[in-house]
């Protein structure tokens, strides 16, 4: 968690899942791993074109942004893009 001091922001990840049988495992370890930082988050499977989409609202400092995004990021078929306010 985060260091005493480190500014703790409310955000929006988006994940884009392409590869929903190869990839929907690990992106829901990676979530589990930082549990933490999660308020919630929803995911629906977009039929029509191949994908699930997901969004997941967070409270964390950047550094535990860039920890979770970075690992979802390099899992191959998915996409993800993180807001902080």
């Amino acid at each position: 968690m985060a260091k005493t001091g480190e500014e703790r922001r409310i955000g929006v990840v988006g994940i884009l899942v392409l590869d929903r049988e190869g990839s929907a495992g690990r992106v829901n370890e990676i979530l589990s791993e930082h549990g933490g930082i999660i308020v919630a988050r929803t995911g629906i499977p977009y039929r029509e074109r191949g994908v699930a989409v997901m969004s997941v609202i967070i409270d964390a400092t950047v550094a535990e942004v860039g920890a979770m995004t970075g690992k979802l990021g390099m899992v191959a078929g998915v996409r993800v893009k993180s807001l902080l306010m």
